[in-house]
């Protein structure tokens, strides 16, 4: 389970380094790809290939399932990271999440998210409020 936020920088050569904690989920391969909200998601390679066997049983006449999976697969990248727990993030999903130096790498659950850090902060500004103030529930039985 991925959980806490993190602020590391990228390197000149569009690496970054994971978090300590999430380097052994992580060590066995992974999969980036475009988030919501203009991140990236990163997916322990088990997980994205869980994830993948729910997407291919969305009807194929489905426009919407069919664009989601194409923008979803089409940006998508299977790395193992290197000894030192470093991925190189490519240019093109660099470019979709307006990364440049200073990150925000928040754990999600079942993945990781990757943010430039003024949008994450400006995202978590918008979005505390509206957390601490929801009446009903978001999720039946959860929340």
């Amino acid at each position: 389970m991925f959980l806490g936020t993190y602020e590391p920088k990228l390197d000149d050569k569009g690496r970054l380094i994971l978090p300590a904690k999430y380097r052994a989920e992580l060590q066995g391969g992974l999969v980036m790809t475009r988030g919501q909200e203009h991140c990236l998601y990163i997916f322990p390679m088990a997980e994205f290939e869980s994830m993948l066997e729910r997407l291919n049983q969305a009807p194929m006449t489905s426009k919407e399932a069919r664009t989601y999976k194409r923008v979803f697969l089409s940006g998508a990248n299977d790395q193992i990271p290197d000894k030192q727990g470093r991925v190189t993030i490519p240019v093109a999903l660099r470019e979709y999440a307006g990364l440049q130096r200073d990150v925000a790498v928040i754990g999600s659950g079942n993945h990781v998210e990757v943010w430039d850090l003024e949008s994450w902060n400006t995202f978590l500004d918008a979005s505390e409020s509206e957390f601490a103030d929801r009446e009903e529930e978001l999720i039946p039985g959860v929340f």
